[in-house]
């Protein structure tokens, strides 16, 4: 039996988690690991907790300058998450908790 086509084990275990519906958990895991490094230092200083409920992201900061300067880029931070695992739609909003 000759393949159709060759695909990367990174490829194939993603096509794996994504039938038995682990992909999603997966990239929302992957996103609060990224909040830092896609975020930079300060935030992430100022950053208690980041969580993902539903296809929100849930964040928690310790200053309440930071919390209104990020609700006026909210819709570019869920555009700029999503970019960090891949491009997909693994959240829609973010919150910012005080």
């Amino acid at each position: 039996m000759r393949r159709q086509q060759s695909q990367s084990i990174g490829e194939a275990l993603m096509d794996y988690l994504r039938e038995v519906g682990m992909e999603q958990p997966l990239l929302e895991r992957k996103i609060v690991e990224l909040w830092p490094t896609v975020m930079g230092a300060s935030v992430a200083a100022l950053t208690r907790k980041v969580e993902v409920k539903d296809g929100v992201l849930m964040v928690y900061l310790n200053s309440a300058a930071l919390k209104a300067q990020l609700f006026e880029l909210r819709h570019e931070l869920v555009n700029k998450m999503n970019e960090a695992v891949g491009g997909g739609q693994i959240i829609h909003d973010v919150r910012l908790l005080g």
